[in-house]
């Protein structure tokens, strides 16, 4: 689906605030309400908004947050991520290029817990080796846009 400027502006719009009322998003971007609407419903039914989601602050989140580099023999893709799934503290995994296979984002509410993810995560049948970097402050967060 071709966007154009209303609509790279109205998402936007939404990803600043997605609960921003369609009367004031009409009103920035100087259009009727229902044609909003419409739009928004277009984005929608196409997929490109695929939900809408809560962000929680730092204050919310676990205070441990680590990002872990991770090696895998060739074709054991599938079983390690089915490991990784059933760790609790496992967020996000990202398949990448170069040298290593997974980014995995790790959550923890303590050192404690950290530590035994991570040791989850290497034990994993088909992990060659792992990396772990603990984050330490967030300096940028664009909250996903």
């Amino acid at each position: 689906m071709q966007l154009d400027e209303i609509d790279t502006r109205l998402l936007s719009l939404l990803g600043d605030n997605a609960r921003t009322p369609v009367t004031e998003l009409a009103r920035l971007l100087g259009l009727a309400r229902t044609t909003v609407q419409a739009r928004i419903e277009r984005l929608e039914n196409t997929g490109v908004i695929a939900g809408y989601t809560l962000r929680l602050s730092a204050a919310a989140r676990p205070p441990l947050q680590a990002t872990v580099l991770v090696s895998i023999e060739p074709r054991t893709g599938p079983t390690v991520l089915s490991r990784l799934r059933n760790l609790p503290g496992v967020e996000v995994v990202h398949t990448t290029s170069g040298r290593f296979d997974l980014l995995v984002q790790v959550s923890a509410a303590t050192t404690a817990e950290l530590d035994e993810t991570l040791d989850r995560i290497g034990e994993a049948r088909g992990v060659l080796s792992s990396e772990s970097l603990i984050h330490l402050s967030t300096k940028l967060d664009r909250g996903g846009r």
